[in-house]
């Protein structure tokens, strides 16, 4: 996907009545948009990284492209710009509908016993695949309106060309309980069931 230049006149104009939903000390990074479209913004953080070779922006619009082929649902990427500031580049997409599992988790008769079956199936599946998906949590897993699981938030993924070893799955799934555990889900979350399905002795 080509590049074009976003001005900070045109980036203004674009988030005009727009909603914060994610900013760090560096200020605003992702905007809901009026149209409902999404903008985010990737800057580099130290000036000599492997961004500077192929920014996370790059990575994030190679991976959903990669997934859209392999047919997991994901998002829509639209646009890729670069802005003003240096090291400063943003995509432009529209959300995959429906709800993140951690969303649908805290709806009132949610139950993890009817919910796992199909997450367990999406995270083997991923793994089958060679995709390692680093920031594999409830979070960026949304139950689309069509009932399937599909990903967001996916600039931090390797697609490797075998299925993952079994020490690659094992450290998936411990960031995945991490964030189990920052969350305070631990009580009612069945991770032990989801290692057993995925992990098997």
């Amino acid at each position: 996907m080509q590049c074009s230049r976003l001005t900070q006149a045109a980036l203004g104009k674009m988030i005009i009545g727009a909603r914060i939903l994610e900013s760090d000390s560096f200020g605003a990074k992702v905007y809901l948009l009026q149209d409902g479209n999404i903008l985010k913004l990737f800057r580099r953080k130290r000036l000599f990284s492997s961004a500077l070779m192929r920014p996370y922006s790059k990575r994030f619009i190679d991976n959903a492209l990669q997934l859209q082929k392999l047919g997991i649902p994901t998002l829509h990427v639209l646009s890729f710009h670069k802005l003003d500031l240096p090291g400063t580049t943003a995509v432009l997409y529209s959300p995959l509908p429906g709800e993140t599992l951690r969303q649908r988790s805290i709806q009132p008769g949610f139950s993890w016993k009817d919910a796992l079956p199909s997450l367990i199936e999406l995270i083997r599946s991923l793994h089958q695949s060679g995709i390692y998906f680093r920031s594999l949590h409830l979070g960026n897993i949304v139950a689309t309106p069509e009932g399937e699981l599909g990903l967001i938030d996916v600039a931090d993924m390797r697609f490797l060309r075998a299925p993952l070893s079994k020490r690659l799955a094992r450290r998936n799934l411990q960031h995945f309980a991490r964030y189990i555990g920052r969350e305070r889900l631990t009580s009612e979350f069945p991770l032990a069931a989801l290692e057993k399905a995925l992990l098997p002795a």
